[in-house]
């Protein structure tokens, strides 16, 4: 068995029936080329002679003694996590999202190991989907990526075992992990000294919090953040929609404007977020601030969450692009400098500090009325050479994060084979018509364009609707 630190634990801790905690990926494939009617059943069926799974994928947690731990699943049954379906007609991708959009909002049995991987058939084009949702508890964004490009290859020829039974190679830091129970006092002191190596961070993280809301620099300040239509109480169903963009008009961007490439991204969202609000007459006289998560992940580590976090100016009460554009560019220079004068357990020890107030805030009601921040924005890196699963060509694949309360719509991107792809998940309730943020961000991303005299391709964007 093996304790859960106190940021992965938090995950089980938040979840509930109206915010589920886990993220997810979809993926889309082109089969190869004279692939007969029997394909896909002989790839599931190829998967399915996998029945024992390795680590993490053979994990579920138990609570005992007040703190969670990662145990394996004795009576492991893959036929529950692996799962084969076909869309109705006509097959289009508009049917796709709408069932990942309900795959998305619904919880994950504790009493298993919390993945699911969903293959699915019947798109009008001969494509393949692949929807494959893990509990962030498990895996966190950088993590899951590693894990999904295991199995991938640039050899088309090439066949890899599926993802769950991948084995790992150790991990440097394992001293944790015993291959055979231990006894519970000896769990217990694993767990407390798990959070003890990052919870003295975190009363110097609110200090430091609280010093820069006070300052006023021209950075995001927490506690600033207006009140928006983002900020509420959420319902358990889910809206997912996706875009795809090609990542040359990114770097361009940068080049002509000093940029990198997050920073382009954040001020596009930026764009698109004023454009979306603006629709709905509910755009705030003062700036949105997002949170966006940093990973602190070290080379040799695997699983669990190591993430901290920096909040950035969307400057969304800017009208010109372009002065949009060097407000988040200089508000993410001044909270990366903050983070890189920190080792990577007060890094950590800075997420919880900025975390706390929020959990804070839903609990009693006041998240609404003044929020830390209004919308996460993740950006998790990917390959960039084309890759394939056993034959089958990765055309585009998406993220599916996590919307909560006070925090209704999370934008996630992730860079692949020389794009973009864009992932928007929101209460479905909270958030109407999602599909709106799509035009919005063209848009928004046009508009930088024009601003910086920039010629956009003919083709700049490819909706997976």
């Amino acid at each position: 068995m093996k304790p859960l630190s106190p940021t992965d634990a938090m995950f089980l801790w938040l979840e509930g029936r109206r915010q589920p905690m886990h993220v997810a990926g979809l993926q889309l494939y082109t089969p190869p080329a004279g692939a007969g009617f029997d394909f896909v059943q002989r790839l599931v069926e190829s998967w399915r002679d996998h029945t024992t799974a390795e680590s993490p994928f053979d994990q579920r947690p138990q609570f005992r003694l007040g703190h969670w731990f990662w145990e394996p699943d004795g009576e492991f049954e893959l036929e529950y996590h692996v799962r084969h379906s076909a869309l109705p007609r006509p097959g289009r991708i508009r049917e796709l999202l709408s069932l990942v959009s309900r795959l998305h909002g619904t919880l994950m049995d504790r009493t298993r190991p919390m993945w699911e991987l969903h293959l699915i058939e019947g798109l009008a084009d001969g494509r393949l989907a692949l929807y494959v949702k893990v509990h962030h508890a498990l895996l966190d964004g950088v993590a899951s990526m590693r894990l999904l490009q295991s199995v991938l290859s640039e050899d088309p020829t090439e066949r890899r075992p599926p993802i769950w039974a991948q084995k790992r190679r150790p991990r440097v830091s394992a001293a944790a992990d015993t291959p055979s129970p231990a006894p519970m006092p000896g769990l217990v002191e694993r767990a407390l000294r798990a959070g003890s190596e990052i919870m003295p961070g975190v009363g110097s993280g609110l200090r430091e919090l609280v010093r820069t809301a006070a300052s006023g620099q021209a950075d995001a300040q927490p506690f600033h953040a207006p009140p928006t239509m983002f900020n509420v109480r959420i319902s358990g169903s889910r809206r997912f929609a996706a875009q795809s963009y090609q990542l040359d008009r990114f770097k361009q961007i940068g080049k002509a404007s000093g940029a990198t490439i997050n920073d382009v991204t954040l001020a596009v969202c930026a764009g698109a977020l004023r454009r979306y609000l603006l629709s709905h007459d509910a755009l705030p006289e003062r700036p949105l601030i997002a949170m966006v998560p940093v990973s602190v992940r070290s080379s040799d580590s695997d699983g669990g969450n190591q993430i901290s976090i920096l909040l950035a100016n969307l400057a969304t009460d800017l009208p010109d692009p372009k002065e949009r554009l060097h407000r988040v560019v200089e508000s993410t220079r001044m909270a990366k400098d903050r983070l890189s004068k920190m080792s990577r357990l007060e890094r950590m020890a800075h997420a919880a500090a900025m975390s706390a107030p929020m959990g804070a805030s839903m609990v009693t009601g006041h998240a609404r009325r003044r929020p830390i921040y209004n919308v996460v924005i993740s950006n998790v890196p990917g390959p960039q050479q084309p890759l394939f699963l056993n034959g089958m060509r990765l055309d585009e694949t998406y993220p599916v994060s996590i919307p909560i309360d006070y925090l209704a719509l999370n934008i996630t991107i992730t860079g692949y084979s020389g794009q973009l792809g864009f992932g928007y998940v929101a209460c479905r309730r909270s958030v109407p018509a999602l599909q709106r943020m799509l035009a919005c961000t063209d848009d928004a991303l046009a508009e930088l364009e024009q601003a910086l005299q920039l010629e956009a391709p003919r083709s700049g964007s490819r909706q997976p609707f």
